[in-house]
């Protein structure tokens, strides 16, 4: 049913970029695009045209031309249908999310007459040994250095799957290291802040997984775009999202996934604020952590342990504004992390210096972030940039301390 804060055509202008998951900057892109060359030229600036989308998905203003067209045209709808009063669907459930999601992607398919070499399942191995290693990558470099060797593995895994001969078995096995490839370079782009690439990476890596019948790796993929959504779009789609990743993975899953999966769960529910429910989540999986004994386990679930649940519990208590809770959880992550995982230092110090300064401890919050912008200037990372922006508007009410001050001039803000 529509929203009674919102007309049934605001909801449904919202609800039509939900079901593409797109961002409302996404959105405007896409709205840029429909444009002829010289009604593209009388489009305001991106940031002016995603307020529009935001008044008009609140309700508060009603399009006018040239943005009603330009909706019909990127929605595939006519008039009547966008913008009259008809009645609005209800939210969709997560099987509904995951068929739109399948929808959007076509499956993977072999050419015809195919030339390429007989593959066995110790190709498959050499596979998923490259795949692993952008992983062990990941962990030391950000998204800017590894987008492109990423990217050329995925298309390599690719080409591959669709000029050689194999068997049903050893194809099966294919799709799923695609599916992993797609996993980690969906990662990488949103790393590299190319988040329209990492959502339509994610979205075939979510197809083959399906394909493949990996409901384990298929669940990993929908929360990786879960957690995306959450962290740059509408935090209740990236909720919604995440539900579904849960739901893929099922009660039989193995135990990491699906503490990993209540881990992303949680995050989103921080994201909106929802204190009981990311809490409720964050007990999930530590209790599904705790079930399991390492056996049949991925082993791109290695760095699902104890460690993130800690991480993930400080960062949640840091985004709803729970200091006390947060500050000696980050403070104890950080005293045994390893130091060459620079960007993830960086981010973990990031939220330290949030708590810290809703903890009314800016001279405390400006050392942490001093330590964490010069960690930081040197990594090609759209994260850390955009918490780093985060950590400069929570100092910014206490610029009359002098530590303050400094650490602000010095970042230019």
């Amino acid at each position: 049913m529509a929203s009674k804060q919102r007309p049934a055509w605001a909801e449904r202008l919202r609800n039509e970029r939900r079901k593409r998951w797109w961002s409302q900057n996404d959105m405007a892109s896409e709205l840029e695009k429909a444009a002829d060359k010289p009604l593209r030229a009388t489009l305001p600036a991106r940031s002016s045209v995603i307020r529009r989308i935001r008044d008009y998905e609140a309700g508060t203003h009603q399009p006018r031309d040239p943005y009603r067209l330009l909706y019909c045209r990127v929605l595939g709808m006519d008039e009547d249908e966008l913008f009259g009063d008809g009645s609005v669907q209800q939210e969709r459930t997560p099987s509904d999310l995951l068929r739109d999601l399948l929808r959007e992607t076509e499956p993977l398919r072999p050419i015809a007459n195919r030339a390429g070499s007989r593959l066995g399942m110790s190709n498959v191995a050499d596979l998923s040994a490259r795949v692993h290693g952008l992983r062990l990558a990941d962990d030391v470099l950000a998204g800017g250095d590894l987008i492109q060797p990423a990217f050329r593995e995925l298309d390599a895994a690719i080409r591959v799957y669709r000029t050689s001969s194999y068997t049903q078995d050893v194809g099966r096995r294919l799709l799923t290291t695609i599916g992993e490839f797609a996993q980690i370079a969906g990662w990488v782009a949103s790393d590299a802040g190319q988040h329209e690439q990492a959502a339509r990476t994610y979205r075939l890596g979510i197809s083959t997984a399906h394909e493949a019948g990996d409901g384990t790796l298929e669940s990993n993929l929908i929360g990786s775009l879960a957690y995306q959504i959450s962290n740059i779009g509408d935090v209740h789609e990236g909720i919604a999202l995440a539900r579904a990743a849960l739901d893929a993975a099922g009660p039989d899953a193995p135990a990491r996934a699906r503490a990993l999966a209540s881990d992303r769960l949680a995050w989103a529910h921080a994201r909106a604020g929802e204190a009981q429910s990311a809490m409720r989540a964050l007990g999930e999986a530590e209790t599904a952590l705790a079930q399991g004994n390492g056996d049949d386990e991925p082993g791109y679930l290695y760095w699902v342990d104890a460690g993130e649940l800690q991480v993930m519990e400080a960062r949640s208590y840091t985004e709803l504004r729970r200091p006390l809770r947060a500050v000696p959880l980050l403070t104890d992550v950080l005293a045994r992390y390893d130091s060459t995982h620079t960007r993830e230092l960086a981010l973990y110090l990031s939220w330290l210096a949030v708590a810290l300064a809703d903890a009314n401890e800016p001279e405390e919050a400006a050392r942490t972030a001093t330590r964490m912008f010069a960690i930081s200037a040197d990594v090609a990372s759209d994260r850390t940039a955009q918490r780093g922006n985060v950590v400069r508007a929570r100092l910014e009410p206490y610029r009359d301390v002098p530590e303050v001050r400094q650490v602000l001039e010095a970042s230019g803000f």
